[in-house]
């Protein structure tokens, strides 16, 4: 059972830094053995190298016209941002992904694309998507957040979690320690208490009872 949410300040976060070293730096006199360290995506990505400058990539032919499909608010809606896309699964299992979407909803069907192409690229951060100064970044997913989560576990002794969690209450654990459920853990995480932007707390302490 979860007793209170610990937001924690942090310095801005860049490729520089191992996301690891980062929790532990700031979690350590904070997080104990029972409670979970939740850590936004996001920062796990850009620590990762992950965060790529649009003006860095030239979008082909093909992101430029796929681009106009996914509305404005979509976070692939822009060319770089979906040459990206494409760069990180490959162009044949974009398309195939892009085709798998045009059948499903002939039958009314949605998420086809991300089943065949790859869920982690509903995980992509499109310009001002995430704090400066990676605001005007394409930030793609996190790469082996399992591993990354295992890591922070031992250098804690805490639970970790890995999420991405908008301000619309759209919860998604992308990776948990064994410890942790993670039906229960949703509802502690709907109102977003990460703080993206000028708070700078990209990461939570979720406090057990026992802690408290």
């Amino acid at each position: 059972m979860i007793a209170g949410r610990l937001p924690v300040r942090t310095h801005i976060i860049t490729e520089h830094d191992d996301i690891v070293d980062v929790v532990k730096k700031y979690t350590g006199e904070i997080a104990c053995p029972g409670d979970i360290i939740a850590v936004a995506e996001s920062v796990v990505a850009i620590s990762q190298g992950r965060a790529i400058r649009p003006e860095t990539v030239r979008p082909g032919l093909i992101a430029r016209f796929l681009c106009h499909f996914p509305g404005k608010e979509g976070s692939l809606a822009a060319p770089p941002s979906m040459q990206a896309a494409m760069r990180e699964v490959g162009t044949l299992r974009f398309l195939l992904g892009v085709a798998a979407a045009g059948l499903g909803r002939l039958v009314g069907r949605r998420g086809d694309f991300y089943r065949v192409a790859g869920r982690h690229l509903a995980l992509i951060d499109d310009f001002a998507g995430t704090m400066w100064p990676y605001d005007r970044h394409i930030v793609l997913g996190p790469k082996d957040p399992q591993k990354v989560v295992e890591r922070i576990k031992e250098a804690t002794g805490a639970e970790a979690v890995i999420t991405d969690v908008n301000d619309l209450g759209k919860v998604d654990i992308l990776a948990a320690t064994e410890g942790v459920e993670q039906e229960a853990l949703v509802r502690y995480l709907k109102d977003n208490p990460h703080g993206n932007d000028d708070q700078q707390t990209p990461i939570v302490v979720l406090v057990s009872d026992r802690n408290f």
